[in-house]
């Protein structure tokens, strides 16, 4: 049953009407200096939303994290560069938690029946964002979909159907264009949340670093031969847990409401497409209301239009109608796709969005320093967001942090991308890798990586998301009750615990194989490359100083191999969570801290060590035209997948009620609230808006019966007005058929 509401309203003034007063004429002019285009390229936008509904999140590992509800869309985006006659490589970027191995497997294979061999693992990325807001269920290992009741089809096929449609819509929209690269800071959008594991790092190292997380972001501006700039990626380490764990609301989290303000903030700053004078450009609708001119002077008027409807009952509805009406609908169905702004994942593992630090809930003092506890339990000690305690607000700020720098990088990128598109991929079993590795006073050692576990910090979590029992972060010794529950799953062998030293084994997730594989061991590695820029794919959370060491041992490589093409200019970026997941990637002196990202780093105390030589050689292979060995393929375990999640079996209403019909209206002051809706109006605001939040409920859990609360947090730029909340959705009867339904509230005037 469809339930409107609207409640809790307060102003915000977005960041972009500001940011597009300043930079107006810095990106009009940028719109006409086009150089000439080296590279076809193509950009692309999927929905990739999901289940709202009953549905582990993927993050916290949680389970009572269960999805209620949209706070804002899920996208996949897409860029393809390629050469004339050349190489091409494709990036995604989803607003999801991380890539998954089983969903790339099958987007690859769907690429491979459409196109043949011109996408493939090796010139494909799939990267994730971190949002621990989005519906899990979809990767293919267990220990990642225990919380979830296992694999969850209806998340997996929104991935991988999203996916496969956004690298479409870039392939067939490669045009001719210029791709420039700029670099910039953001001071303010993430902390350190494992500070102590930072310091025991050697301090000649630390001080070559201002900052104990990396502030830059390095942005790619992607300008049409024709259209003019078309849109951006760029890369920032900040995880995605302004959210908290107790959220149930979809969304993207700060990075995903970047992108969102990012591409508002083009189409509405006038540069975008322009606006013919009835509000319409190529058939799309401007999301501003000229029905009434001055409508501060026409207060009246508003009502009286307002006071001339009533809330209608509830009626069946297409279900492309929906569709049809969104705001952003119909640029995306158009044969000219509207800007596309990316913000990408980095070297995260440590990097916390809650920059006003950790403390404890109980007393509101400081947490403690090394184990982040609060009187000896982690479970109290949590990070503040700047807009503490309002999660949303901090979403908010930290999103609009990383729009303004991008916004930054965009009008004043000057640096041309020019040289050869390129990519090596290789997969690599991490489960007993040997590893070479340098000896003080000459000479060099073997050492191997481990089978997969997880330390005992691990189930302490972070202070974005706190575990729970008596476990906490800095444990390198474990306790007898907990060894003994693990023991149960499956005791590790000397030789692993041995190998994993001095991580104490709590789960020891990859000598376990039943029903099927806990965690993975063959891992893709992978590097783009589009001319001085290089993308290192890493299926991981790499910690700030792991990744400082990937790029600088990699960009090492290419700035020695003699080749002019990889001068002093050349830029190095980690994509993490990418094409799969593998937890976290700490350095050595880090995983002895043994805190919640080195009990998280799998394959032992030279898991960073391995990737810095598997890196290294895609490099070497890179730089010399050599090709590389594929490696073992990783198993495809969709026919392995075990779910316990109950189905839907039907919905149902209560006795005269119709689906959609509206329950309540509830309007506070400063709005005059009267009873319909504008004629001639058009859909202003919608699911895809961070401003408003559809919120769903039942009685009960085995209930038939559901209610729709929708909120919108009215933005100061809204324009005055007569609006109502419609709403549209579907229900199952006994029989699986499904119905769509409309409903709508009263309408109520905005001044």
């Amino acid at each position: 049953m469809g339930f409107c509401h609207l409640s809790n309203l307060y102003l915000q003034r977005p960041i972009w009407f500001l940011i597009s007063l300043v930079f107006l004429l810095l990106l009009l002019n940028g719109r006409v200096v086009l150089s000439d285009p080296n590279y076809l390229i193509g950009l692309g936008s999927y929905d990739i939303t999901g289940p709202a509904a009953d549905v582990n999140m993927m993050g916290y590992a949680n389970t009572e994290q269960v999805a209620s509800g949209v706070h804002f869309r899920l996208r996949a985006r897409s860029f393809i560069v390629a050469q004339p006659q050349g190489n091409r490589v494709v990036f995604v970027n989803l607003d999801a938690c991380m890539a998954s191995q089983l969903v790339t497997i099958k987007v690859i294979e769907r690429l491979k029946a459409r196109y043949g061999d011109l996408y493939t693992e090796k010139n494909v990325a799939i990267s994730g964002i971190h949002t621990h807001a989005g519906p899990g269920g979809y990767l293919q290992y267990v220990v990642y979909i225990v919380t979830s009741l296992g694999f969850v089809r209806q998340s997996f096929d929104a991935l991988v159907d999203g996916i496969e449609k956004c690298i479409i819509q870039a392939h067939e929209n490669l045009h001719p264009g210029s791709i420039f690269v700029n670099k910039g800071e953001i001071l303010n959008a993430g902390v350190n949340r494992s500070p102590s594991a930072y310091l025991n790092n050697p301090a000649e190292e630390r001080s070559k670093y201002k900052y104990d997380v990396d502030k830059e972001m390095t942005l790619l501006k992607f300008v049409d031969a024709e259209r003019g700039p078309v849109g951006s990626f760029n890369w920032f380490a900040t995880h995605g847990t302004s959210m908290s764990r107790t959220n149930s609301l979809i969304s993207g989290d700060n990075k995903g409401a970047a992108a969102r303000f990012m591409e508002d903030w083009f189409q509405q700053s006038g540069v975008g497409d322009l606006y013919s004078d009835d509000g319409v450009a190529d058939g799309i609708p401007r999301r501003i209301s000229n029905i009434i001119p001055d409508s501060h002077d026409n207060h009246h008027k508003l009502l009286e239009l307002a006071a001339s409807f009533q809330s209608p009952p509830g009626r069946p509805a297409k279900k492309i109608l929906s569709v049809a009406r969104r705001v952003r609908g119909a640029l995306r169905q158009a044969d000219k796709p509207g800007f596309v702004s990316a913000f990408c994942q980095s070297n995260c593992g440590d990097v916390s969005p809650n920059v006003l630090g950790a403390f404890c809930i109980d007393t509101g003092l400081p947490c403690d320093f090394n184990h982040s506890t609060c009187g000896g339990k982690n479970e109290l000690c949590y990070g503040r967001g700047p807009g503490y305690p309002d999660e949303f607000e901090s979403t908010r700020i930290i999103g609009e942090r990383q729009l303004k720098k991008a916004v930054d990088l965009f009008n004043t990128a000057s640096e041309k991308l020019n040289g050869k598109v390129d990519y090596r991929h290789s997969f690599v079993d991490f489960s007993q890798l040997e590893v070479t590795l340098p000896k003080q006073g000459g000479g060099s050692e073997v050492v191997k990586t481990c089978p997969a576990a997880m330390g005992f910090a691990f189930a302490a979590g972070t202070t974005d998301g706190p575990g729970a029992f008596d476990f906490k972060q800095g444990d390198d010794k474990g306790n007898a009750f907990w060894r003994l529950v693990g023991s149960f799953l499956k005791a590790p062998g000397k030789e692993q615990v041995d190998c994993q030293h001095p991580k104490p084994i709590l789960i020891d997730t990859g000598e376990m194989k039943i029903p099927y594989d806990w965690a993975p061991s063959i891992l893709p590695i992978q590097i783009l490359r589009v001319g001085q820029l290089v993308i290192l794919s890493a299926p991981g959370e790499f910690t700030t100083m792991a990744g400082r060491r990937l790029r600088d041992a990699v960009k090492t490589v290419l700035m020695s191999s003699g080749h002019e093409e990889y001068n002093s200019n050349v830029h190095v970026v980690i994509a993490g969570l990418t094409n799969t997941y593998s937890q976290y990637v700490t350095t050595i002196e880090e995983y002895e801290m043994q805190r919640y990202e080195g009990a998280s780093t799998l394959f032992g105390p030279h898991t960073l060590s391995a990737y810095i030589q598997e890196f290294k050689k895609l490099a070497v292979a890179l730089t010399s035209g050599r090709s590389v060995e594929p490696g073992p393929q990783p198993p495809d375990l969709l026919n392995e997948q075990i779910s316990l999640l109950t189905p839907v079996v039907m919905d149902a209403t209560p006795p005269g009620m119709h689906f959609g019909d509206c329950s309540s209206d509830k309007v506070p002051s400063p709005l005059w609230r009267s009873s319909k809706e504008r004629k001639a109006g058009f859909p202003a605001y919608d699911d895809d808006d961070f401003c408003l939040l559809f919120k769903w409920s039942r009685p009960s859990k085995l209930s038939t019966r559901s209610h729709a609360t929708i909120e919108w947090r009215i933005p100061q730029s809204a324009t005055p007005g007569v609006y109502r909340i419609r709403h549209f959705g579907a229900a199952k009867s006994l029989f699986g058929s499904i119905r769509h339904f409309t409903g709508s509230s009263s309408a109520f005037v905005v001044t």
